[in-house]
């Protein structure tokens, strides 16, 4: 075990296979959906590719937690959720109210995944 690599990592781990599974999900069905989001459809293609990558790194990275890139993941779900917030309101696109309940949702479950990953991150430590 190298001295980057988590120890008591149960919490972790399954946040961050939580997320990986999450993520890959909704990059998958961002690549397939075609409901009134009001998201442009090039965008949706853009974040669907961009997830489904993203899922199955954090999902890879569930299954051995090294600290540095956890902590890289929990800042960038940080960064997802302040951005999906003004996606959702600030006027960028003409969001429909289903697709700010979608964002909204979404970025909701992240802000869980970044709870379960820091409480995880704190107990391995």
């Amino acid at each position: 075990m190298t001295t980057t690599q988590v120890r008591n990592d149960g919490l972790l781990r399954f946040a961050l296979k939580l997320d990986g599974v999450a993520s890959g999900g909704m990059g998958i069905l961002a690549l397939a959906i075609d409901a009134p989001l009001g998201l442009p459809r090039a965008l949706l293609i853009g974040l669907g590719i961009f997830l489904t990558a993203y899922g199955i790194g954090v999902l890879a990275l569930g299954v051995k937690p090294i600290r540095p890139l956890v902590g890289v993941v929990v800042v960038g779900n940080f960064v997802w959720v302040v951005d999906s917030f003004l996606t959702a309101f600030a006027g960028w696109f003409p969001v429909t109210a289903l697709g700010v309940g979608v964002i909204v949702a979404q970025a909701v479950a992240v802000l869980g995944f970044i709870a379960l990953q820091v409480v995880g991150l704190r107990r391995s430590a």
